[in-house]
């Protein structure tokens, strides 16, 4: 067997696709399809607010293709992950969306996606067809300890017949050493998750006497351990870490957009988010005046921004000029947000 490799975070591997190490950079946009699902997987930790028929990119809500091409170029992506709910309820939106990311960004820009659906040998053809470079199969729980004899198996085969390069992706809990066998027999790679506790699925995972491993984690107690015993039979495996995935993979993404959407005054930190002054006021007239103080000061323009009724400035300029500018009337706060238009504000510290 190939010799396990220890990444960073508590992952490890055999064998890393090529979206997958993609995804160790940071360089992959996340496109989700569509919050439909006809599956009922008691793992499944997606959010009430994602679970209609909805498209992002990334975090931005899609409308429209300018969207999708916007976010991409955003981050300077190199390919793009497909994910959902289930994509391929949506095989239309699909299709249009690996055809725009290839016009636009080239056959090199590359495309996987996920699916628990084994698609007709129709579908799978125009998939190849419209440039996608690789596909990771999730079937369902009851189907593990036979899928030899299901239609997944043929479907798989002929992924790879394609050239699409082919795996299996499945949450690191029992059985999953029975379609880890099953990889090995066929030659496709296998990608186990770590299970993770989230808002929409602790009821369940309770309720079938899953724990949490320790009071800093959303990590299930033993999917690591589980993952470890498999892997030594295995040539093409990777473990993908509950802390890997925010520790490695999104603060990577977070860096690639924060470096390329900075203003001159935002301080991007070592996770990707951004920080900044805010000098929030409540009268209209407080505006002309704080332009005249800033200016007086000698703040330069392009280390402040004004918006509708605060100003955004380098939060170490506030900092210095705090005490001369302070007054009832006015707010002063550091914000460290992520660095997504309208992104998800983490901290807001008053001066």
């Amino acid at each position: 067997m190939s010799e396990i490799i220890q990444g960073e975070a508590g992952s490890f591997h055999s064998f890393l696709s090529e979206g997958c190490k993609l995804c160790q950079q940071g360089a992959k946009m996340v496109l989700f399809i569509t919050g439909q699902c006809s599956r009922d997987c008691f793992y499944c930790p997606l959010s009430e607010e994602r679970r209609g028929d909805i498209t992002f990119a990334n975090e931005r809500r899609v409308l429209s293709d300018r969207d999708v091409l916007e976010e991409a170029r955003q981050m300077s992506a190199l390919g793009t992950g497909i994910t959902g709910g289930e994509p391929l309820l949506r095989p239309d939106r699909v299709l249009h969306y690996i055809r725009l990311l290839k016009k636009e960004f080239g056959a090199q820009h590359h495309i996987h996606m996920y699916t628990s659906i084994a698609p007709q040998i129709r579908l799978l053809e125009e998939l190849a067809d419209a440039g996608l470079d690789e596909i990771r199969f999730h079937p369902p729980i009851k189907l593990w300890k036979g899928l030899e004899d299901t239609c997944y198996a043929d479907t798989i085969r002929y992924a790879k017949e394609l050239r699409i390069e082919t795996g299996i992706e499945i949450p690191a809990i029992e059985d999953a050493d029975m379609l880890a066998f099953f990889a090995e027999r066929t030659g496709c790679f296998i990608n186990l998750n770590e299970l993770e506790f989230s808002d929409t699925n602790a009821e369940a995972m309770k309720a079938m006497n899953y724990c949490l491993r320790d009071e800093v984690s959303n990590a299930v107690a033993g999917s690591e351990e589980y993952a470890k015993s498999i892997a030594p039979h295995c040539t093409k495996i990777h473990f993908c870490s509950s802390s890997y995935k925010d520790a490695v993979q999104l603060r990577k993404r977070l860096i690639r957009i924060a470096q390329n959407t900075a203003r001159p005054f935002d301080d991007i930190s070592e996770d990707g988010t951004i920080f900044y002054g805010c000098i929030e006021f409540f009268d209209d007239s407080e505006l002309k005046c704080l332009i005249d103080e800033l200016s007086q000061i000698e703040v330069p323009p392009e280390m402040m921004e004004v918006c509708m009724n605060y100003i955004e400035i380098a939060w170490w300029i506030l900092e210095d000029i705090a005490e001369s500018i302070r007054r009832p009337a006015i707010k002063m706060y550091v914000i460290e947000r992520y660095p997504f238009e309208n992104g998800l504000i983490v901290e807001k510290i008053p001066l």
